[in-house]
C-alpha cells in the first residue's frame, strides 16, 4: 500500500513538473533554451529533457534549431481550441456586467471587436427614467466613442490608421493621438457629448488570450450625474472587471 502510494506521489509530481515547463513559455518568449527552461521552472537538466521528451511524444512541446530550442507543439493548439470552443463571451460577461450595472445604476454594455468596428453583444440597461442605451446589435466605427477607442488604443499602428482613414475624428487628430495615449496611461476612456448629445460614457478593453484585444465593456448615462469624479470611479471599476473577463478569456498581463 505505501509503495502504491509513493507511485502515485511521483505520477502527480511528475503531472506538476511537466505544467510547470508548458507555462514557462509566454507570448514574449515563445522559444526556449534548455537553460532557460530549466531557471525558469527550477528542474535539473536530466528531469527537464526526460520531460520534454514525453511532452515531445505528446505534440506538445517541439524542438527545433541549433543550438536547440523549444517551443509549444500543436497538441497544445487543439487544446486551446477546443477551451475557447466552450466558452461564450455573453455568459462569462453575465457576472460582472451585472457588478457594473448594481455599483453604478447605468446602463451597462459588452461590445465585441469586429474589423474596425465595435458591435454590441448584451447590454444591461439602467433603472433611471432618464437614461442611454444602444441595444444589442449596435455597429459603430472603432474610432468613436470611449467604447470603440479603447479598443483602437490596443491594436497596431497599421489598424489606426485604417480606421482614421474609415471616416470623420471626432476631433482634431493631435487631440485624438492623445486620447489614445491616455487610455493606454490609465486603462480605461471616456467620451462626452460624443455620439449622443448629454450622453457620457465611460470604458475599458478586455484581451483574449496572447493579449489580442478583443472588445470592451462600457457604461452610458446622463451627463447630469455622471461628473468627472464619478466618471474616474467608473473608470477604475470597468478596468477592473474587465481584467478579470480578460484573464477568464486566457489573458496574463505581461511581466514587469
Amino acid at each position: 500500500m505505501a509503495q502504491e502510494l509513493e507511485k502515485q506521489g511521483e505520477g502527480v509530481r511528475a503531472v506538476d513538473r511537466a505544467l510547470d515547463i508548458l507555462v514557462a513559455f509566454t507570448a514574449e518568449d515563445t522559444q526556449l533554451s534548455a537553460g532557460e527552461l530549466s531557471r525558469r521552472t527550477g528542474l535539473s537538466r536530466p528531469t527537464l529533457y526526460r520531460l520534454l521528451h514525453t511532452l515531445g511524444q505528446k505534440g506538445f512541446v517541439l524542438a527545433e534549431g541549433e543550438p536547440q530550442r523549444f517551443r509549444l507543439g500543436p497538441a497544445v493548439g487543439h487544446l486551446a481550441h477546443v477551451w475557447s470552443s466552450g466558452i461564450d463571451l455573453t455568459t462569462v460577461a453575465q457576472e460582472g456586467m451585472k457588478r457594473i450595472q448594481d455599483e453604478t445604476g447605468e446602463t451597462v454594455a459588452l461590445f465585441s471587436r469586429v474589423g474596425g468596428e465595435r458591435v454590441c453583444v448584451a447590454e444591461l440597461p439602467s433603472r433611471h427614467p432618464l437614461s442611454f442605451k444602444r441595444g444589442v446589435g449596435y455597429r459603430e466605427r472603432i474610432a468613436l466613442g470611449a467604447s470603440g477607442r479603447v479598443i483602437l488604443a490596443y491594436v497596431d499602428d497599421e489598424t489606426v490608421q485604417a480606421a482614421v482613414r474609415a471616416g470623420p475624428l471626432p476631433f482634431a487628430r493631435k487631440r485624438f493621438d492623445e486620447d489614445l495615449a491616455k487610455i493606454r496611461e490609465r486603462g480605461w476612456g471616456v467620451s462626452r457629448d460624443e455620439l449622443i448629445e448629454g450622453a457620457v460614457a465611460i470604458a475599458a478593453p478586455f484581451f483574449r488570450a496572447g493579449g489580442v484585444v478583443a472588445g470592451s465593456m462600457a457604461v452610458f448615462g446622463p451627463a447630469v450625474r455622471i461628473d468627472e469624479t464619478r466618471a474616474a470611479e467608473f473608470g477604475r471599476l470597468l478596468a477592473r472587471e474587465a481584467q478579470q473577463l480578460s484573464a477568464t478569456l486566457g489573458w496574463k498581463p505581461a511581466a514587469d
